[in-house]
């Protein structure tokens, strides 16, 4: 399991440019079965990401995808998770 940080760099300016591109990254990330959740760093310093079912070398080539990434809106940190325990409703992640 992995969480993805998307921490805005210096071209957060351009954001508006690439929004409907980021905005299909996250959706065939979720189609596939890569995201379980996606959501905004408080206070709109960018992005995480909870992600699963994939290689960190998957992960990797999935983060490169984005066009934030790509065009430099953001800076993606991937940090690797073994999860040892669960609340029940989320147990099926400790299946992997």
């Amino acid at each position: 399991m992995f969480v993805i940080q998307l921490k805005f760099s210096t071209n957060k300016a351009n954001a508006s440019l690439y929004m409907d591109g980021h905005n299909a990254w996250l959706k065939d990330g979720f189609a596939k079965g890569a995201f379980l959740l996606a959501g905004t760093i408080q206070p709109k310093l960018g992005g995480a990401i909870l992600a699963h079912n994939a290689t960190l070398e998957e992960v990797q080539a999935i983060v490169r995808a984005d066009p934030f990434v790509a065009e430099d809106v953001v800076t993606a940190e991937i940090i690797e998770i073994t999860p040892s325990k669960a609340a029940p409703q989320l147990e099926f992640l400790l299946q992997q």
